[in-house]
């Protein structure tokens, strides 16, 4: 029995990493989501006060955020995708800077044009 719950706990456990690793996504199709690498992000106050200006983006559903790799997710609303200029703007109003913006639109290391 303990053998068996092992095994269980185990394939959950797989099962929670792939799914965060994936972001969601399907294995082998284009992100939907945008990843922005910010320069300055070092605490979830931080992370709030950016993920507030990103929400306020038209297309934006949902953020996930990893502080300590200065890392953000920006999933879209079904059938729109973001403008990767406003994105970038919304890290700026909300006093960082991002570094790297890749999602659909492409990969960015300066302000997007569109």
């Amino acid at each position: 029995m303990l053998k068996f719950l092992s095994a269980v706990v185990f394939c959950v456990a797989v099962a929670m990493l792939v799914d965060s690793e994936s972001h969601g996504q399907n294995p082998g199709s284009p992100p939907a989501y945008t990843v922005i690498t910010l320069e300055k992000m070092h605490c979830d106050g931080c992370a709030k006060r950016i993920a507030g200006k990103l929400y306020e983006v038209a297309g934006v559903d949902k953020i996930q955020v990893d502080v300590a790799k200065k890392l953000m997710w920006v999933h879209p609303k079904t059938g729109v995708q973001p403008s990767p200029r406003g994105l970038w703007e919304a890290v700026e109003k909300g006093a960082d800077r991002p570094l790297r913006l890749q999602g659909p639109y492409g990969d960015f290391k300066s302000k997007p044009q569109n």
